[in-house]
Protein backbone atom coordinates (compact mmCIF):
# COMPACT_ATOMS: atom_id res chain seq x y z
CA UNK A 1 0.00 0.00 0.00
CA UNK A 2 1.60 3.06 -1.52
CA UNK A 3 0.60 6.54 1.07
CA UNK A 4 1.15 9.76 1.83
CA UNK A 5 1.29 11.50 5.83
CA UNK A 6 0.58 14.91 6.11
CA UNK A 7 0.85 16.43 9.81
CA UNK A 8 -1.00 19.79 10.39
CA UNK A 9 -3.61 18.74 7.92
CA UNK A 10 -6.72 20.19 9.13
CA UNK A 11 -5.66 24.23 8.60
CA UNK A 12 -3.61 26.43 6.53
CA UNK A 13 -0.31 24.67 4.77
CA UNK A 14 -1.41 21.29 6.00
CA UNK A 15 -4.74 21.53 4.09
CA UNK A 16 -3.17 22.43 0.95
CA UNK A 17 -0.40 20.40 0.98
CA UNK A 18 -3.43 17.96 1.14
CA UNK A 19 -5.50 19.53 -1.60
CA UNK A 20 -2.50 19.52 -4.00
CA UNK A 21 -1.09 16.22 -3.08
CA UNK A 22 -4.35 14.87 -4.22
CA UNK A 23 -4.75 16.26 -7.54
CA UNK A 24 -0.70 15.34 -8.10
CA UNK A 25 -1.57 11.97 -6.92
CA UNK A 26 -4.85 11.15 -8.62
CA UNK A 27 -5.59 7.37 -8.30
CA UNK A 28 -2.18 6.28 -8.13
CA UNK A 29 -1.66 5.94 -4.39
CA UNK A 30 -3.55 4.38 -1.78
CA UNK A 31 -4.26 6.40 0.73
CA UNK A 32 -3.89 9.51 2.03
CA UNK A 33 -3.05 10.01 5.75
CA UNK A 34 -4.23 12.50 7.48
CA UNK A 35 -3.06 13.71 10.78
CA UNK A 36 -4.24 16.58 13.39
CA UNK A 37 -6.15 17.22 16.72
CA UNK A 38 -9.54 18.41 14.60
CA UNK A 39 -11.07 15.90 13.06
CA UNK A 40 -14.47 17.12 12.00
CA UNK A 41 -11.76 20.32 9.87
CA UNK A 42 -9.62 17.33 8.02
CA UNK A 43 -13.26 15.36 7.69
CA UNK A 44 -14.57 18.48 5.75
CA UNK A 45 -11.14 18.60 3.79
CA UNK A 46 -11.33 14.94 2.79
CA UNK A 47 -14.93 15.49 1.20
CA UNK A 48 -13.38 17.33 -1.88
CA UNK A 49 -10.70 15.20 -1.99
CA UNK A 50 -10.47 12.11 -4.77
CA UNK A 51 -7.97 9.75 -3.18
CA UNK A 52 -8.88 7.53 0.00
CA UNK A 53 -8.30 8.92 2.87
CA UNK A 54 -7.44 8.05 6.58
CA UNK A 55 -8.27 10.97 8.86
CA UNK A 56 -6.22 10.08 12.40
CA UNK A 57 -7.35 12.68 14.93
CA UNK A 58 -4.62 12.39 16.93
CA UNK A 59 -1.86 15.60 19.06
CA UNK A 60 1.68 14.46 17.80
CA UNK A 61 3.04 15.69 21.02
CA UNK A 62 1.09 12.81 22.86
CA UNK A 63 3.33 9.88 23.40
CA UNK A 64 0.28 7.46 23.36
CA UNK A 65 -0.98 9.18 20.27
CA UNK A 66 2.54 8.49 18.81
CA UNK A 67 2.46 4.88 19.90
CA UNK A 68 -0.98 4.75 18.47
CA UNK A 69 0.53 5.56 15.02
CA UNK A 70 3.73 3.85 15.24
CA UNK A 71 1.15 0.29 15.59
CA UNK A 72 -0.74 1.24 12.74
CA UNK A 73 2.47 1.41 10.67
CA UNK A 74 3.55 -1.98 11.98
CA UNK A 75 0.01 -3.72 11.40
CA UNK A 76 -0.30 -2.09 7.59
CA UNK A 77 3.25 -1.93 6.49
CA UNK A 78 3.01 0.51 4.17
CA UNK A 79 5.29 2.30 1.61
CA UNK A 80 5.45 5.90 2.48
CA UNK A 81 5.19 7.77 -1.07
CA UNK A 82 5.90 10.97 1.06
CA UNK A 83 6.10 12.43 4.83
CA UNK A 84 4.49 16.43 4.53
CA UNK A 85 5.44 17.93 8.33
CA UNK A 86 3.14 20.69 8.74
CA UNK A 87 2.38 20.53 12.23
CA UNK A 88 3.94 23.78 13.83
CA UNK A 89 3.12 26.73 15.36
CA UNK A 90 4.52 30.26 16.59
CA UNK A 91 4.14 33.02 18.99
CA UNK A 92 5.23 36.33 18.74
CA UNK A 93 6.44 38.44 21.83
CA UNK A 94 8.86 39.48 24.02
CA UNK A 95 10.33 36.40 25.17
CA UNK A 96 10.06 37.07 28.84
CA UNK A 97 6.39 37.99 28.27
CA UNK A 98 5.33 35.28 27.10
CA UNK A 99 3.56 32.07 28.61
CA UNK A 100 6.81 29.61 28.90
CA UNK A 101 4.20 26.39 28.54
CA UNK A 102 3.54 27.87 25.07
CA UNK A 103 7.11 28.42 23.74
CA UNK A 104 8.07 25.15 25.41
CA UNK A 105 4.93 23.30 23.32
CA UNK A 106 6.86 25.59 20.02
CA UNK A 107 9.59 23.46 20.48
CA UNK A 108 7.60 20.19 21.46
CA UNK A 109 5.71 20.20 18.27
CA UNK A 110 8.08 22.14 16.16
CA UNK A 111 11.05 20.14 16.72
CA UNK A 112 10.71 16.86 18.78
CA UNK A 113 7.19 16.31 17.14
CA UNK A 114 8.76 16.18 13.89
CA UNK A 115 11.66 14.81 14.62
CA UNK A 116 10.07 11.86 16.08
CA UNK A 117 7.51 11.49 13.00
CA UNK A 118 10.75 11.29 10.77
CA UNK A 119 12.21 9.21 12.23
CA UNK A 120 9.44 7.03 12.91
CA UNK A 121 7.99 6.76 9.15
CA UNK A 122 11.77 6.55 7.48
CA UNK A 123 11.76 2.75 7.91
CA UNK A 124 8.92 2.45 5.49
CA UNK A 125 10.25 4.46 2.99
CA UNK A 126 11.56 3.36 -0.12
CA UNK A 127 13.75 4.50 -3.21
CA UNK A 128 11.89 7.59 -4.42
CA UNK A 129 10.02 8.39 -1.22
CA UNK A 130 9.84 12.06 -0.38
CA UNK A 131 10.01 14.03 2.88
CA UNK A 132 8.65 17.57 2.88
CA UNK A 133 9.49 19.33 5.80
CA UNK A 134 8.10 23.14 6.59
CA UNK A 135 10.49 25.57 8.40
CA UNK A 136 10.48 29.09 7.64
CA UNK A 137 12.90 32.06 6.40
CA UNK A 138 12.48 32.82 10.05
CA UNK A 139 15.59 29.89 10.55
CA UNK A 140 17.59 32.50 8.43
CA UNK A 141 18.71 34.61 11.32
CA UNK A 142 17.38 35.15 15.16
CA UNK A 143 14.30 36.70 15.18
CA UNK A 144 13.68 38.99 18.34
CA UNK A 145 10.04 38.79 19.14
CA UNK A 146 9.56 35.59 17.37
CA UNK A 147 12.76 34.78 18.99
CA UNK A 148 11.45 30.50 19.94
CA UNK A 149 9.47 30.09 16.86
CA UNK A 150 12.74 31.26 14.56
CA UNK A 151 15.34 28.82 16.79
CA UNK A 152 12.55 26.05 16.45
CA UNK A 153 12.68 26.72 12.40
CA UNK A 154 16.38 27.17 12.31
CA UNK A 155 16.63 23.62 13.44
CA UNK A 156 13.90 22.17 11.22
CA UNK A 157 16.25 23.54 8.35
CA UNK A 158 19.39 22.53 9.48
CA UNK A 159 18.31 18.82 10.54
CA UNK A 160 16.35 18.86 6.88
CA UNK A 161 18.95 19.73 4.95
CA UNK A 162 21.64 16.94 6.58
CA UNK A 163 19.11 14.40 6.95
CA UNK A 164 18.73 15.12 2.99
CA UNK A 165 22.57 14.51 2.77
CA UNK A 166 22.54 11.08 4.94
CA UNK A 167 19.67 9.84 2.86
CA UNK A 168 20.95 10.94 -1.16
CA UNK A 169 22.28 7.52 -1.76
CA UNK A 170 19.05 5.78 -0.52
CA UNK A 171 17.40 7.65 -3.07
CA UNK A 172 15.44 9.07 -0.43
CA UNK A 173 14.73 13.00 -0.94
CA UNK A 174 14.24 15.75 1.80
CA UNK A 175 13.15 19.46 0.71
CA UNK A 176 13.30 22.03 3.72
CA UNK A 177 10.18 24.74 2.66
CA UNK A 178 11.53 27.94 3.70
CA UNK A 179 8.39 30.60 3.43
CA UNK A 180 8.06 33.94 4.28
CA UNK A 181 4.99 34.91 5.98
CA UNK A 182 1.89 32.58 4.25
CA UNK A 183 -1.85 34.19 4.23
CA UNK A 184 -3.06 31.28 6.64
CA UNK A 185 -4.65 31.18 10.32
CA UNK A 186 -0.98 31.04 11.55
CA UNK A 187 -1.34 34.47 12.41
CA UNK A 188 -4.18 34.29 14.37
CA UNK A 189 -2.60 32.73 17.01
CA UNK A 190 0.86 33.94 16.23
CA UNK A 191 -0.04 37.60 16.95
CA UNK A 192 -1.95 37.54 20.30
CA UNK A 193 0.68 39.35 21.92
CA UNK A 194 3.28 40.57 19.62
CA UNK A 195 2.32 42.32 15.29
CA UNK A 196 4.70 41.20 12.44
CA UNK A 197 7.02 43.79 11.17
CA UNK A 198 4.88 45.76 8.32
CA UNK A 199 7.98 45.24 5.95
CA UNK A 200 7.38 41.30 6.53
CA UNK A 201 3.69 41.45 5.69
CA UNK A 202 5.06 42.96 2.08
CA UNK A 203 6.25 39.44 1.33
CA UNK A 204 2.55 37.65 2.31
CA UNK A 205 2.13 35.19 0.24
CA UNK A 206 -0.64 32.64 -0.95
CA UNK A 207 -0.25 29.40 0.53
CA UNK A 208 -1.48 27.60 -2.74
CA UNK A 209 1.80 29.24 -4.37
CA UNK A 210 4.38 28.50 -1.60
CA UNK A 211 3.04 24.32 -1.83
CA UNK A 212 3.33 24.04 -5.78
CA UNK A 213 6.72 25.67 -5.47
CA UNK A 214 7.49 23.17 -2.46
CA UNK A 215 5.58 20.63 -4.21
CA UNK A 216 7.64 21.26 -7.78
CA UNK A 217 11.03 21.14 -5.30
CA UNK A 218 10.65 18.37 -3.84
CA UNK A 219 9.91 16.64 -7.62
CA UNK A 220 13.50 18.11 -8.70
CA UNK A 221 15.03 17.05 -5.58
CA UNK A 222 16.20 20.44 -4.25
CA UNK A 223 17.12 20.73 -0.46
CA UNK A 224 15.57 23.87 0.03
CA UNK A 225 12.48 25.50 -1.07
CA UNK A 226 12.58 29.36 -1.25
CA UNK A 227 9.27 30.96 -2.40
CA UNK A 228 9.34 34.38 -3.79
CA UNK A 229 11.88 37.14 -4.76
CA UNK A 230 11.52 39.27 -1.20
CA UNK A 231 12.48 35.54 0.41
CA UNK A 232 15.31 34.55 -1.51
CA UNK A 233 16.86 38.07 -1.22
CA UNK A 234 15.92 38.14 2.43
CA UNK A 235 18.01 34.54 2.37
CA UNK A 236 21.13 36.00 0.44
CA UNK A 237 21.01 39.25 2.90
CA UNK A 238 21.44 36.97 5.84
CA UNK A 239 24.16 34.97 4.17
CA UNK A 240 25.93 37.47 3.42
CA UNK A 241 25.51 40.26 6.28
CA UNK A 242 26.91 40.06 9.81
CA UNK A 243 23.70 39.30 11.69
CA UNK A 244 24.50 42.22 14.06
CA UNK A 245 24.38 44.68 11.57
CA UNK A 246 20.90 42.95 10.43
CA UNK A 247 19.27 43.25 14.16
CA UNK A 248 20.61 46.63 14.54
CA UNK A 249 18.52 47.63 11.43
CA UNK A 250 15.35 45.50 12.83
CA UNK A 251 15.12 47.83 15.67
CA UNK A 252 14.21 50.72 13.68
CA UNK A 253 11.72 48.43 11.67
CA UNK A 254 8.96 48.58 14.54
Amino acid sequence: MNIIIITGASSGMGVEFALQLDNVFTYTIDEIWMIARRKEAMLEVAESMMNTTRILDMDVTKPEDMERLKKLLAKEKPTVRMLVNCAGYGVMGEFSKLNVQEELGMIDVNCKALTQMTYMCMPYMRENSRIIQLASSAAFMPQPGFAVYAASKAYVNSFSRALAEELRKKKIYVTSVCPGPVDTPFFDLAEKNGKTLAIKKLAMALPEKVVEKAIQDSFHKRSVSVYSGYIKAFEVLAKTVPHKLLLTAMRYMK
